[in-house]
């Protein structure tokens, strides 16, 4: 499975790491995914969606249920 939210579409970049001495080593910046069940009241059932930190915030502002016929439109199977 690939670290990548399915409500922001964040996914692992990369990068350097920089030391002091200004030597760069390629490195790569994770995305904070979660494993997390949301209940979807007019369906009567809970879906498991991998989302991150800020996929949570969105989720918590709009609501599950515009964010599923969001995720739905653009041809996500959920």
């Amino acid at each position: 499975m690939a670290r990548v939210c399915q409500v922001t579409g964040k996914r692992t970049i990369s990068g350097n790491h920089v030391s002091k001495a200004h030597n760069k080593v390629k490195r790569v910046f994770k995305p904070n995914i979660q494993k997390k069940r949301f209940f979807l009241a007019d369906e009567d059932r809970w879906v498991t969606l991998k989302v991150s930190a800020k996929g949570m915030k969105i989720i918590n502002k709009r609501g599950i249920e515009a964010v599923v016929k969001e995720l739905r439109a653009e041809g996500h199977k959920i």
